[in-house]
């Protein structure tokens, strides 16, 4: 239940970015929930395998290449999936942070796994 709770959390983060950035594009609800779906698959494989290659970089940039490890799934998302556009860097820097934050948000109002 609380996997299908985040995975609508992301949903609702890829709508806002679609909605506020430029250069994102999502063709349809079904295309938003795949999205969501191979988002949080993207996250929780590829991620932690692009965080450790990169670490020598992140550290030297003080966590902020972080931004272009986010960027660079978000894109990743795009790329696999027909419906689903990101124009370029910025598009897919932007909404991650958007996502990200929601996802934050979102995360907060949820009851922890012992409640």
């Amino acid at each position: 239940m609380r996997f299908l709770l985040r995975a609508a959390i992301a949903a609702f983060g890829l709508w806002v970015a679609a909605q506020v950035v430029p250069g994102i594009r999502i063709g349809g609800a079904g295309t938003l929930a795949g999205a969501a779906l191979l988002l949080g698959v993207v996250n929780a494989v590829v991620r932690p395998v692009l965080i450790i290659l990169t670490l020598p970089i992140t550290i030297l940039t003080l966590g902020l290449f972080l931004l272009v490890v986010n960027a660079a799934t978000f894109a990743l998302v795009a790329l696999f999936l027909k419906g689903f556009h990101v124009d370029g860097f910025l598009p897919a820097l932007l909404g991650s942070l958007i996502v990200s934050f929601t996802g934050w948000i979102g995360s907060s109002l949820l009851p922890d796994r012992g409640d």
